[in-house]
C-alpha cells in the first residue's frame, strides 16, 4: 500500500506533465483523490492488501497517529481536487497551466503522506522541505507580483526554519551517539540514555524549525501571504493537512522527550507557544481587512491549540487531535467557500463583499456555517475539543491558564464572527465583475465537510472515537 500511495501519484505527476492532455490531468488528480480515500479505508478496515518490501517497511510505518492524520488529509485532498476541476473551468485555465498545477499539488501530497508515515527522523525531516519546495509552486500559480512575493517569502522563512530544525536533528544525534540511530523506535526504546542536556537543545531548535512550518507564533510570517495568494483548493490544503504534517513532527519528536522523562522542559516551550499564536491572531484578528488572511490568522490560533492540548496530558491530547478534525475539516471549507467569494466579487477585500446571502444564498449560508464550525459552536466538535482542553488545564493544576484561554478565544470568534456577518448579511450591491450561478462542484466538498463534522459534534461514531482515542495513547 505505500508503493501505491507514494509511487503512483509521483508517476501520475510525470505523465500529466509531459502529456498535456486535460482529460488525463483530471483523471489522474481525482484518481490520486480516490487513491487516498481508499487507503485510509483500508487501514481503517484492518486490511492490508501487500507487504512492503523490507527496505521500504524500515522506513515507513503505519502507527494510529499517522492513519489519524493521513485520513485527514485524504478527506482534504479529495475535496480540494473536486474543487481544482471548478477552479480550472472558472479561470479558464490552459491545458500547459493544468499540467503544472496537477503536477505540483500530486507531488505536494506525496511529500506531505511522506512526512506521516516517516519512521525515521531524517527522511521525516526531508519530506517536510520537500512539501515546501513542491508548494510554492503552486502558492504562485497565478502569477501575480503579490503571489511571487508570498512564494519567496515562504521558501525564505521556511527554509531557514527548516536549516534550524536539522541543526536539532544533528544535535539529537550528538546527544544519542550510544544508540546510533535516528530512527523513531530506537529513539523511543533507549530515550533515557540520551544526553539531557543535548536532547533540550534539540527539542528547542526542532519546535522553531517544525513549528515554523506548523505556523505557530512568532515564526508565522509566511502563512497569511501564503494562504491568501494561493489558489483557493491550496489554501485548503495548507492550512488543512500540511500544518498537521508539520506538527505530526512536533509530536514525534515531543514523545521522544515524554519517554526522556523531559516532558516539562518541552510542555514549557509548547504552551508558550500556543498561547503566544492566540495572542497575535486575537491582536490582527480585531484589525482585519483581507476575508483569506483572515482565515489564515484563525489557523495560527488552532495550531496554537493543539500545541497547547499536546502539552496537557492525556485529556490534552485527545482534544488536540479531536480539534485537529474539527480544525482542517472546517477551515478547509472556509477556504474553498472564499473562492466562491472571490469568484463572485472579484476582491478579497472585507468591506468590498456585501449582500452574500443575497446574491448567492447557499456560497452564504456555507460561510456562516463554517465560520460557526471553526469558532467551536454547538453540535460542532470544536465546541467538544476546546471545553475538554478547558477541564484539562484543571486536571494538571493550572486551572488559572483557562481564563487568557477563553480570553483570546472570544476575542477571535469576536473579529472573525464580525466579519463574516458583515459580508454575508446587507444589501448586494451589482459592481463590473459579474458571475454566473456557480455549479456543484463549488459547493459540494464544502457540505461534506459540513455534514461530516455535524456527525461527530453531535454523536461520536464509535468507530471514530476508537480511532482518535487509539491515536491519543501515542503520548503518554
Amino acid at each position: 500500500m505505500f508503493i501505491l500511495i507514494l509511487f503512483i501519484p509521483l508517476f501520475l505527476s510525470l505523465l500529466v506533465l509531459l502529456w498535456n492532455n486535460r482529460l488525463v490531468i483530471r483523471l489522474s488528480l481525482t484518481g490520486s483523490a480516490v487513491l487516498y480515500l481508499a487507503a485510509a479505508l483500508c487501514w481503517w478496515s484492518g486490511l492490508t492488501p501487500s507487504v512492503p518490501p523490507v527496505w521500504l517497511a524500515r522506513y515507513f510505518q503505519l502507527d494510529p497517529i499517522g492513519l489519524f492524520f493521513f485520513t485527514i488529509m485524504a478527506l482534504v485532498f479529495s475535496g480540494s481536487a473536486i474543487y481544482s476541476i471548478y477552479y480550472f473551468r472558472e479561470h479558464k485555465t490552459t491545458t500547459r497551466q493544468e499540467a503544472l498545477y496537477t503536477t505540483a499539488l500530486l507531488l505536494f501530497v506525496v511529500a506531505m503522506a511522506g512526512v506521516i508515515f516517516s519512521s525515521h527522523l531524517a527522511l521525516l525531516w526531508v519530506f517536510v522541505e520537500a512539501t515546501t519546495l513542491s508548494s510554492a509552486l503552486l502558492i504562485y500559480f497565478e502569477q501575480k507580483k503579490s503571489s511571487l512575493e508570498a512564494a519567496w517569502k515562504y521558501v525564505y522563512i521556511c527554509s531557514v526554519g527548516i536549516a534550524l530544525a536539522f541543526v536539532g536533528i544533528i544535535i539529537l544525534s550528538m546527544g544519542s551517539k550510544s544508540i546510533g540511530s535516528l530512527f523513531f523506535a530506537d529513539l523511543y526504546q533507549r530515550a533515557g540514555e540520551i544526553n539531557p542536556f543535548w536532547l533540550k537543545m534539540a527539542f528547542a531548535f526542532i519546535l522553531v524549525g517544525f513549528g515554523t512550518k506548523t505556523g505557530v507564533a512568532p515564526f508565522h510570517a509566511w502563512l497569511p501571504d501564503a494562504h491568501s495568494e494561493a489558489p483557493s483548493p491550496v489554501s485548503a490544503l495548507l492550512s488543512g493537512t500540511l500544518l498537521n504534517t508539520a506538527f505530526l513532527g512536533l509530536v514525534r519528536v515531543h514523545e521522544i522527550m515524554i519517554r526522556a522523562d523531559l516532558a516539562a522542559f518541552s510542555n514549557t516551550l509548547l504552551l508558550v507557544t500556543g498561547f503566544l499564536s492566540l495572542f497575535v491572531s486575537a491582536v490582527f484578528m480585531l484589525n482585519i481587512a483581507n476575508y483569506k488572511r483572515m482565515l489564515a490568522y484563525s489557523s495560527i490560533e488552532n495550531m496554537g491549540i493543539l500545541l497547547i492540548g499536546i502539552a496537557l496530558g492525556k485529556t490534552g491530547v485527545y482534544a488536540a487531535l479531536l480539534h485537529s478534525v474539527a480544525h482542517s475539516l472546517s477551515k478547509a471549507s472556509l477556504f474553498l467557500t472564499s473562492g466562491n467569494i472571490l469568484h463572485i466579487y472579484g476582491s478579497k477585500e472585507i468591506n468590498r463583499v456585501q449582500g452574500l446571502l443575497r446574491r448567492e444564498p447557499l456560497t452564504g449560508w456555507v460561510w456562516i456555517i463554517s465560520m460557526l464550525a471553526i469558532a467551536g459552536l454547538p453540535p460542532f466538535p470544536a465546541f467538544i475539543s476546546k471545553f475538554i482542553l478547558i477541564t484539562a488545564f484543571f486536571e494538571i493544576g493550572k486551572g488559572w491558564l483557562a481564563a487568557p484561554f477563553f480570553l483570546f478565544i472570544v476575542v477571535i470568534i469576536f473579529g472573525m464572527g464580525g466579519a463574516v456577518f458583515r459580508m454575508s448579511f446587507g444589501d448586494y450591491q451589482p459592481g463590473d465583475h459579474q458571475t454566473g450561478k456557480l455549479n456543484l462542484a463549488a459547493y459540494l466538498p464544502q457540505l461534506v465537510f459540513l455534514l461530516l463534522l455535524a456527525a461527530i459534534g453531535l454523536s461520536i461514531p464509535q468507530p471514530v472515537l476508537s480511532f482518535i482515542q487509539s491515536a491519543a495513547a501515542f503520548l503518554y
